[in-house]
């Protein structure tokens, strides 16, 4: 069965706790996406200007993330050099974390890989994201370290609602084939018009924003969009 994961962008706390409970009860999964305004022009929570509450009573553990005992998290750093900043997200609560390889540095970010400790390992699954004309030679030297390939269905990410770009059904369909083991994870552009296609290609996660928010009854259509095969 194809897992629908509901994506959500948010600009502050307040934000993060409405989105979140739109979810509640529909899904056991939320994609957070988090953008720092280098390696993307959008600037989202917790990165922005005015999170630092919010995060420090978090990592204080002065409160949970909202919904925490419902829901588990799955972070899209769409950060430079997001790496680095990997504890903070582990300590947010993170289930999964996807991490984009045009946003890190190739050594440092290998080495960080490598060391990883066992028991984070257990834990939590690393994801690598890749843009639509980001050739698949390149994952040739991460693909032993993460668990699973994000491909991105927009060519200009960091923002919902993008048109969908034709070149990842491609994408999909070569990493199938080179590394069929790996689940391969597409966001951007997902919903009715185009999520057969990529399932048909390979893919067996589908990140999902608008598609969900738009719709009258969202555990309805995650039921829908998890049939396809």
């Amino acid at each position: 069965m194809v897992e629908v994961i509901p994506a959500i962008l948010v600009d502050d706390f307040d934000e993060l706790k409405e989105k979140l409970a739109i979810y509640k009860g529909s899904s056991k999964l939320v994609q957070i996406d988090v953008c720092d305004g280098q390696f993307v022009e959008t600037i989202s929570w917790p990165l922005g200007r005015n999170d630092a509450e919010s995060l420090s009573s978090i990592l204080d553990e002065e409160e949970g993330m909202p919904y925490w005992t419902d829901l588990d998290f799955e972070f899209d750093l769409m950060v430079k050099d997001a790496h680095e900043q990997f504890d903070m997200f582990v300590q947010l609560g993170a289930k999964r974390i996807v991490f984009h390889l045009e946003a890190e540095r190739e050594e440092s970010f290998r080495d960080f890989l490598e060391s990883i400790d066992p028991y984070t390992r257990d834990n939590i699954e690393i994801g690598l994201a890749i843009n639509t004309s980001t050739k698949i030679d390149d994952l040739d030297k991460f693909i032993n370290y993460v668990d699973f390939i994000q491909c991105m269905g927009i060519e200009k990410i960091g923002l919902q609602g993008q048109p969908f770009d034709n070149r990842v059904l491609d994408q999909i369909s070569s990493i199938h084939k080179k590394y069929p083991e790996i689940p391969i994870s597409v966001d951007g552009s997902v919903n009715e018009k185009t999520a057969q296609d990529l399932v048909d290609k390979g893919a067996s996660r589908l990140v999902i924003g608008s598609a969900l928010l738009k719709t009258y009854n969202i555990k309805e259509k995650i039921s829908e969009f998890e049939s396809l095969n």
